[in-house]
């Protein structure tokens, strides 16, 4: 499809629906048609956002999923958990296509979810339509999809960096450990003790330990791929920068492969797919270098002596873990390009 197509944002005011507009901004084939929120509509965009001064002067509105069909084609769901899975079905019936950023819709099993989000679950017959959108394993699911779950911040990482070598039967998914960080705005704009700039400053701390909401996500996309079901150790850790995620991930090694066959295997795995760069030997990534991207890079360290291999991924947790890979998601449906309006160079330094 060729035609310009109507977006609306709901959520407008949290960091993923912020970041959705700046990115669909500079999109060619997208007009923001609409930037909706539920606690501040009537106010100006800018006043919440002052860098977005006369660059785009949207007065937010409150949600109406009826005159929102009248205005757009589209819409992504920036929400926190639980909202998505009320209004997708709403916006589905009046003949929305849905990109929901939140957790709603990841979960097939609604007591899985309603167990790890302690929320009541999206209806069963929607949740079996939707798609889980991992653009680079998962994309060929998204071409044509109404509603898309666009995945976690710390799965798209996780996932990204494990997949290749669980499907290949590179590594023992019995032995995988996530040692997973994040930057200060996966918590989102709204204040609490626990991202206080006194409480994170100069301060690095666990969180969730073996409670966090995107275990069950991250089990069930390697399930998938492996055709059986599979635990993972999973800790989250907060780290006092404001974007950025790098997942450290540990397995035993199955077969005797190198270094080398993983990063072959990998290269060879994520070919043509150019939001996924893998290292060469010796050198590890960094978030710093990923900064205001859509990329995820990867590397790896097998050690002989202990039979393992250590997986190091990092994104933008904004970018490739939530905006990002929710715009590469649309180009996908429509048959787009996948990079349209993702093409830049990350932020540096």
């Amino acid at each position: 499809m060729d035609k310009e197509i109507r977006a609306a944002i709901v959520g407008s005011t949290g960091y993923g629906g912020v970041e959705l507009i700046r990115l669909l901004s500079a999109h060619p084939k997208v007009a923001i048609s609409a930037v909706l929120s539920s606690s501040s509509a009537g106010e100006p965009l800018a006043a919440g956002y002052p860098h977005l001064t006369e660059i785009r002067t949207d007065v937010l509105e409150a949600i109406d999923p009826a005159s929102l069909a009248k205005k757009a084609d589209v819409v992504f769901l920036a929400t926190p958990a639980g909202v998505a899975a009320k209004l997708a079905p709403q916006m589905l019936e009046t003949g929305l296509d849905v990109i929901d950023l939140s957790g709603d819709f990841r979960l097939k099993s609604p007591a899985v979810y309603e167990e790890w989000y302690k929320k009541p679950a999206a209806d069963p017959a929607w949740l079996g339509q939707a798609v889980y959108g991992l653009a680079e394993v998962f994309g060929e699911d998204v071409r044509g999809a109404r509603l898309i779950s666009n995945p976690g911040c710390y799965p798209t990482a996780s996932l990204l960096g494990l997949i290749p070598a669980v499907q290949a039967g590179f590594i023992d998914p019995a032995t995988i450990i996530i040692d997973a960080k994040s930057g200060v705005s996966g918590a989102g704009r709204g204040a609490s003790l626990g991202t206080h700039y006194a409480e994170i400053n100069e301060n690095f701390k666990a969180y969730k330990v073996n409670q966090h909401q995107h275990i069950p996500e991250i089990e069930q996309a390697l399930a998938r791929v492996a055709g059986h079901e599979i635990t993972v150790t999973f800790t989250t850790h907060l780290v006092p920068m404001t974007r950025g995620i790098m997942a450290t991930m540990y397995a035993a090694v199955k077969g005797g492969r190198t270094q080398r066959d993983f990063i072959d295997l990998y290269r060879s795995y994520y070919e043509n797919r150019r939001f996924v760069r893998i290292r060469p030997e010796g050198v590890l990534p960094a978030t710093k270098e990923v900064y205001g991207s859509n990329y995820c890079d990867i590397g790896f360290a097998v050690d002989g002596r202990t039979g393992r291999v250590t997986i190091v991924s990092v994104i933008d947790n904004l970018v490739k873990g939530a905006a990002g890979q929710a715009i590469q998601n649309l180009n996908l449906r429509m048959g787009w390009d996948e990079g349209l309006g993702l093409d830049f160079v990350p932020v540096y330094p």
